[in-house]
Parts: structure tokens; sequence; C-alpha cells
């Protein structure tokens, strides 16, 4: 084989491996486009990109504390009605929206949220926009925290909010969600097979701690108790638990992946991260979350619950 030749087919070849590496990426960024985790070097973290819009769920002393690049600053705060004795409770549909777009942003960018908190508050998000069928939001895995312990630079600079428009599409909200009367007739109902997941801490569940916003300590009839933060690497790089592991945690369930499971909290934060892994991670199919949560149940005096030094039932 002459020379010439042999670069011809080092040509040929530097070329395949070129298509080869490409169609590989290409491969990546579906993948990553097909889950709603992604990991601190995801290739969606494009700071370049107009059309991805990174959300810091944080309060604001925190984000101006330090950020991701063009990160914007929302909160629970702005997601939530204010109207209401309690706090917790989801904003609507269209105010979602105006407050979406006067941050700048619109139903055809992809989102990215991350908090400090192991994902819950990014959850709760999350969970909001799934809801209102937005499903191009995307969780970072460990939030800022691992984001930095990984390298990763933190900017000062606050974004500036420009006035947009966000629409959301025109259809029913997705099944994900139960209100406090559904929840109620289940409880009563001798024929469900609904399993009530409470995600609160242990002494919440017991009874034996009340927190602010609550009404009276305690439990909902019948639910069983696993804490959200068995989920992740707690205290350490809060990223998510490995699939097997979680697998683990939540067979205490005793529940198949086709089973009717309700999920609450303190008021839908905790419940939303538990939904995620349910149902994004460990592809359960029929989990709905408890909006209001403890919070609502615990401010109608007409509902019962349950404490371990106390069990209260109403007609």
């Amino acid at each position: 084989m002459n020379l010439k030749n042999s670069l011809f087919l080092l040509v040929i070849l530097a070329s395949v491996l070129s298509c080869k590496e490409n169609a590989k990426k290409s491969t990546e960024r579906e993948v990553v486009l097909n889950t709603h985790l992604i990991p601190y070097n995801s290739p969606l973290l494009d700071f370049d990109d107009p059309t991805v819009a990174i959300i810091d769920f944080r309060k604001k002393d925190a984000y101006r504390a330090g950020h991701l690049q063009g990160a914007i600053n929302l909160y629970r705060d702005d997601i939530q009605d204010a109207t209401l004795p309690y706090k917790g409770i989801r904003i609507s549909k269209e105010q979602l929206a105006k407050r979406l777009g006067n941050a700048g942003i619109t139903e055809k960018h992809t989102i990215i949220v991350y908090d400090d908190k192991g994902s819950s508050d990014a959850s709760r998000l999350w969970w909001l926009l799934r809801l209102y069928n937005f499903d191009n939001v995307h969780i970072l895995d460990g939030g800022i925290g691992h984001w930095e312990r990984m390298g990763g630079k933190l900017s000062l600079e606050e974004t500036a909010e420009k006035q947009n428009a966000f629409h959301f599409v025109d259809k029913p909200d997705q099944l994900i969600l139960v209100e406090k009367d559904e929840l109620l007739k289940l409880i009563k109902s001798d024929a469900s097979q609904a399993i009530i997941l409470d995600t609160r801490s242990t002494d919440e569940y017991k009874g034996y701690q009340q927190k602010d916003g609550a009404k009276k300590a305690g439990r909902i009839p019948g639910s069983v108790n696993i804490d959200w933060a068995e989920a992740i690497d707690y205290g350490n790089t809060f990223t998510f638990k490995p699939v097997g592991e979680l697998e683990k945690i939540y067979s205490r369930l005793g529940a198949t992946k086709e089973d009717t499971i309700i999920v609450y909290c303190h008021s839908g934060v905790r419940s939303s991260h538990t939904t995620f892994v349910l149902t994004q991670l460990l592809n359960y199919k029929n989990v709905m979350n408890y909006d209001g949560s403890w919070v609502e149940w615990s401010y109608d005096d007409l509902l019962p619950y349950e404490s371990d030094s106390i069990s209260v039932e109403k007609n």
C-alpha cells in the first residue's frame, strides 16, 4: 500500500471515529433530555444557551451570596397562595405563568432548578410545573453545594429579569394531585387500597413535634412514615441515592408500582421530593401529592387525626 492510499485510509478512519463520537454525544444529550434529574456535569448546563433558564430556588440572601451563572432567583413565596391563613398551597396556573413570564422565562425554555436542601425545594417547583403540564424541567442533583464541591464556579452578578410571557398548554392538570376532600373519602372508604405516605420526620409523624404553621401536631389516620431525607446522601453530597438503595427504602411500603400512593408532609415540599423519587427514579405509576399536607389538615377541626399520645376521630 502506497503512502497516498495510507493517508486516505487514515482520513476515512478519523471521519468514522468522529461520527461515532458525535453520535455518542447526541445520544447522551437525548438521555439527558428524557430525565428530570441531571448531574453537575450535564451538557444541559450550557450557560451560553439562550434556550436554557436556570432557577436558583433559594432565599434572596443565599442567592446574592453566590449562584450559578445567569441563574434567576425565585423561592417558595413566589409560588404559594398568600391569601390563606396557612402557607404552602400552590398558586394557580395563571398566576404561575405570570410569575415565570415576569422572570423572563417562556414555555420554550428548558428549565433547570436547584436549591441547597437536597432538592426538596427544587422538587416543589418541579412538581407544580408538572402539575400544570410543563414537562421540560430538570433538577440539578445535589444542588448548588455539590456543584461547587465538584469545581463549579459561582457568580455574584444578579441576573436582570426581562419581561416575557409564559403559556401553559390548555389542557387539564396532570393527575398528580389529591385534595383534602378526596383524601378524606379515601380514609373513610373500606374499599380503598391507597397507601398514605407521610414524608416528615419521625417526631412530626408521631406528634412529638409541631412545626410552625400547623394548628396542632399529629398525622393523617392510617399513614405510614418514610422520612424524605432517607432518599438522599443527607449531610454529605445531598445527591439522590442510587436506585438500588431507593428500591430497598421504599420496599417498606409493600406497594407495587401500580398501587395508588398518596404523599404528604408539612406543606407539600418534602412530599414533592418523595413524589419525584417514586415517579422519576423508581417508576411508580400512581403517585399523588397532597398539596395542603399537614398544615391544611391540622387547620380543619372536623378532620380525624392521630398521634402516639392521642387519637381523635371526627364524624
